[in-house]
């Protein structure tokens, strides 16, 4: 499988260093720009109130949106322009739809919308143990793409879960498109490793998970920090 450089975050005594870490090619990073480097500053500091929090996460949230969407195929459209001259054209070859892993992946929702308007969104909620799961899908979402959200991807466990129960629902795997904030090399080994046509877009892949299976340096529980008032 061809492998994609990235540089990310690595802690070394008391410092972050970027190093190189080898990403498979069905996992897209968003580009490394001040502005990404400064939404992530703000959402990983503890001492960010609510507000900003949802503010700026929402903001990485539209750009992960957009970036997915640009990943869909598309097909050869040519309109009438207002001034009466034709312009070849694109548009989306297929239907969208979100399917939010609950309760975190509901907070992507908003900025889903916000790029595709009328879109239909399903939910699964998945179980602690990560064996059961109850969706509720749109009745045709066989014939969509998917585009899966989840805010955090740490063990893999809960994508896995939700992505078997797209495939059970006749989801054709090339048409899954997984959205998250910050993932851990571990979560996109194991998510990848099962799942090779699927594709992954994040914002930031982080050091590790800790003895605690928690994403280092990572940002903390997320649906706490975005749904929960202080």
């Amino acid at each position: 499988m061809r492998l994609q450089s990235l540089n990310y975050s690595f802690r070394h005594s008391s410092h972050f260093e970027l190093i190189m870490f080898p990403l498979p090619a069905n996992v897209i990073c968003l580009p490394r720009t001040n502005q990404i480097d400064a939404l992530l500053t703000m959402i990983r500091d503890k001492n960010t109130t609510r507000g900003d929090f949802i503010f700026y996460s929402d903001r990485v949230i539209r750009l992960l949106v957009e970036e997915g969407l640009n990943h869909l195929p598309v097909v050869e459209k040519t309109i009438v322009t207002p001034t009466g001259n034709e312009f070849k054209g694109v548009q989306f070859k297929g239907k969208i739809c979100g399917v939010s892993i609950m309760r975190a992946g509901e907070a992507m929702e908003q900025g889903l919308r916000e790029c595709c308007r009328s879109v239909r969104i399903g939910k699964i909620l998945i179980q602690r143990d990560e064996e059961t799961a109850q969706p509720k899908l749109p009745p045709d979402i066989k014939d969509r793409y998917v585009l899966l959200l989840d805010p955090m991807l740490a063990t893999g466990g809960s994508a896995i879960k939700a992505i078997e129960v797209l495939l059970e629902n006749d989801v054709p795997e090339d048409k899954i498109l997984f959205l998250n904030l910050l993932a851990a090399p571990e979560g996109i080994n194991a998510v990848t490793s099962k799942f090779s046509k699927l594709k992954i877009v994040t914002a930031f892949v982080d050091q590790a998970l800790n003895e605690k299976k928690y994403i280092v340096p990572g940002l903390g529980d997320f649906g706490d920090r975005y749904f929960t008032s202080p």
